[in-house]
């Protein structure tokens, strides 16, 4: 499991910072012409980087330091009500912030007609991306499951032996005893299932979410304008921040090593910085309207839009909607649907900027 979150860490975030130069040269679309003074640009971007960075680092690490505290422990009513906030962040920036971006780079007039304009390859890639989440989200759970299985029966199987060669009252005994402790072992084996689902669902989410900050921060990065720039701090600093929460409230849910966390943390909080100093950095030679960036865009941004909402409807609002907990109390389910509504509101409200 800990190899699986080091490559999810880190090979993907990698291989996206090689995106600039696939666009470097092949270009069929001029670039938009924008009023720029240089000194300033560079003096905003270095400001979005501290405050995204900070927006970051605080957004993924209240949920987690937060279960110390008593509202935010992750068996509180209260968290279940943060959570489906993050749940509507998260939905909303599958839906407004990453879809509509995507569908608009792959039907840019600067592609061919021919195949892009024929076939909705957004929706296609979102839609197979869902599918594969769902996918290994199944499997590596299950898997998981019987590793776990063929390593507790065993050990049941020696205490039955043994208990077999005891007198008659002793085997009554044990017959309610096995009983309980079969009860235990499944009970067990529920618990450690949830367990590891929560750490691939951390992963995943982490892994759509890395995906996304890079294309955005470069974005920001590669722009020469004050008037795109200004908005855009303050729209992606509240936008990392939400984001944040959503994901740090399933890292906080998955347990894992501190190491581990620390990983995490650092990967979500510098993504985003990074991309914009990428963009900083080839702003001279990248052009946004090339076909080989509009491509690897738009179809990098449906994958990840195609990720966050599955995971943001099954693994987060279906999970926790379902939970008895939830049926059986009707103030906790509404005012966990008015927090899924507000986080939704929030988030798309920030579209108009970025």
């Amino acid at each position: 499991m800990k190899n699986l979150s080091s490559i999810v860490s880190l090979s993907f975030p990698l291989s996206l910072l090689c995106l600039p130069l696939l666009a470097y040269s092949e270009c069929t679309c001029d670039q938009d012409p924008e009023e720029n003074d240089k000194t300033k640009t560079i003096r905003y971007k270095l400001v979005a980087i501290s405050s995204i960075l900070i927006a970051s680092a605080l957004g993924v690490t209240i949920p987690i330091f937060g279960k110390k505290i008593s509202p935010l422990n992750p068996e509180k009513s209260f968290f279940f009500l943060i959570k489906a906030f993050s749940a509507g962040v998260i939905l909303s920036t599958g839906f407004v912030h990453i879809f509509p971006d995507a569908y608009k780079s792959l039907t840019s007039p600067c592609l061919n007609e021919k195949p892009w304009s024929e076939f909705p390859f957004a929706g296609f890639v979102a839609m197979v991306s869902a599918v594969m989440t769902m996918m290994i989200d199944s499997f590596a759970t299950s898997y998981y499951r019987r590793l776990h299985f063929e390593k507790a029966l065993p050990v049941s199987g020696n205490e039955e032996m043994e208990r077999k060669h005891e007198g008659h009252v002793h085997v009554h005994t044990h017959a309610s005893h096995g009983h309980a402790h079969g009860s235990a072992l499944i009970t067990d084996a529920s618990s450690t299932s949830s367990h590891f689902r929560h750490r691939i669902v951390s992963q995943v989410l982490e892994l759509g979410i890395l995906v996304h900050s890079v294309i955005i921060g470069i974005s920001l990065g590669v722009s020469e304008s004050i008037n795109t720039i200004k908005p855009l701090i303050a729209a992606l600093t509240f936008h990392q921040f939400f984001e944040g929460m959503g994901l740090g409230g399933c890292i906080s849910q998955a347990k894992f090593k501190a190491q581990s966390m620390v990983v995490m943390v650092i990967f979500y909080s510098l993504t985003t910085p990074i991309g914009i100093g990428i963009g900083m950095g080839i702003t001279q030679s990248y052009n946004e309207n090339s076909p080989t960036a509009l491509i690897v865009e738009g179809v990098l941004n449906s994958a990840a839009a195609g990720i966050l909402i599955y995971l943001a409807l099954v693994d987060l609002l279906a999970e926790d909607f379902m939970k008895p907990k939830f049926q059986s109390n009707f103030r906790l389910q509404l005012g966990a649907s008015i927090s899924v509504l507000v986080g939704m509101g929030c988030m798309s409200l920030l579209a108009k900027w970025a």
